[in-house]
């Protein structure tokens, strides 16, 4: 490796190090008070995490194919078949045929589904609005742009192992 790399990176001993400590805070972050305000919301309704990832994802991609929520999520079809059906004995949302290929099936949100993702979202941003309150502006500002610095490294990777 060249050198030049090699300062940009760090040493391996170090990414990994790294690694390890992001993988801490993102878990810590992960059972923080907000998460556990959601969850507990959701827990009230039966909703498991990943009946409500799902429906954030069809929030956000009306009329999405279930293959296409199968890979955002890295699992497979019927793992997504299994969630789609909770979720539509649930009436949150709909499973309807693609309008011109027979073998797939969009999805989308009922009116409860979609009233669901709308009060689970306020919970959220208004969990995440009091933990960014606890720091200033520079703060918010530099978390923000690792954030998206980190996320843009890993569609990278994400894009190169496809």
């Amino acid at each position: 490796m060249p050198t030049r790399t090699r300062a940009r990176n760090g040493s391996r001993h170090h990414r990994t190090a790294d690694a390890q400590r992001l993988l801490d805070l993102l878990n810590a972050l992960g059972s923080t008070t907000f998460r556990q305000l959601l969850w507990q919301k959701a827990s009230e309704i039966d909703l498991t995490y990943a009946q409500s990832q799902v429906l954030f994802h069809v929030a956000e991609h009306p009329d999405c194919h279930m293959g296409e929520v199968a890979k955002a999520f890295g699992v497979t079809l019927p793992a997504v078949t299994h969630i789609v059906d909770r979720l539509e004995q649930k009436n949150l949302l709909t499973r309807a045929d693609h309008p011109t290929d027979r073998r797939v099936y969009v999805l989308d949100l009922t009116r409860p589904g979609q009233a669901l993702v709308d009060e689970l979202q306020v919970i959220r941003l208004s969990a995440m609005e009091e933990v960014l309150a606890g720091m200033t502006v520079p703060d918010r500002r530099r978390v923000i742009s690792a954030l998206e610095t980190l996320v843009d490294a890993a569609t990278r990777v994400s894009r190169a192992e496809s």
